[in-house]
């Protein structure tokens, strides 16, 4: 296992990595959330309560739940970058956060969509919209941290200290309907037990549609952070002059 980290800590490496595996993320997650979309938005049947409107969740739903996995991600990145002092992992985490920040974003917008219905506003400080709102400033957060510093080592390390501290945010966000008394409905995977079948099938090519399309994007952000923070190495030169690397 470490001889293979030590590999990806080769930035010439890890380029041509993702090079490969784009095609290959990108083609599935395009059919996957494409077939969870087309099923949910066309297909299932509509809610006995909330009829046509719950099919809000095959966007909002996985959005949710991402945003929340790619920050865990993002501190498995920052946890390797801050105690083995790899470069790459600090790409990596810098190529994740505006891909969650965009679902956290897309979450609220959504969530307070399907809420208005229910609630009667679009936004109440509920405590589960808080901490997801917490989640977006804590991207935000990491994000200009990331460009605050001249020195691409100190920003990573910067970032990486502010996203540890910020997981905290998570378990809050993940329990906070079991510990508070809140509006918001139970956690997505009780959700996923709840409905119906013809409802929850889709829901899950949806999840994993968006959690390939989020592995494509990351990859084609690692690779152009690759080629900046490299610029000045040969292979870089090679790679765009056409040759063998790109």
């Amino acid at each position: 296992m470490w001889k293979w980290l030590h590999q990806l800590a080769r930035p010439e490496r890890l380029y041509q990595l993702c090079g490969r595996l784009i095609p290959w993320s990108g083609a599935a997650g395009a059919a996957t959330l494409l077939l969870g979309w087309i099923w949910g938005f066309g297909f299932a049947p509509a809610d006995y309560q909330q009829g046509d409107s719950f099919r809000i969740m095959y966007i909002h739903v996985p959005a949710a739940m991402w945003s929340m996995g790619v920050y865990a991600a993002m501190a498995v990145a920052a946890f390797i970058g801050l105690v083995w002092q790899m470069k790459m992992a600090d790409l990596v985490s810098a190529a994740m956060a505006p891909i969650g920040a965009v679902f956290t974003f897309i979450a609220l917008v959504t969530g307070s969509a399907w809420g208005k219905p229910m609630w009667g506003t679009w936004w109440i400080w509920d405590a589960r919209l808080t901490s997801e709102l917490v989640l977006l400033f804590l991207y935000m957060g990491v994000m200009a941290l990331y460009q605050s510093f001249d020195d691409r080592r100190t920003a990573g390390r910067a970032a990486g200290i502010l996203i540890l501290v910020g997981v905290v945010n998570l378990p809050i966000i993940h329990f906070s309907v079991q510990w508070w008394n809140t509006l918001h409905q139970g956690s997505s995977g009780i959700l996923q037990q709840a409905i119906a079948p013809s409802m929850r099938t889709p829901l899950r090519w949806a999840i994993l549609g968006y959690l390939l399309v989020f592995v494509t994007l990351t990859l084609m952000r690692l690779r152009n952070l690759i080629l900046y923070t490299e610029r000045h190495r040969p292979w870089v030169a090679d790679v765009a002059s056409g040759g063998p690397e790109s």
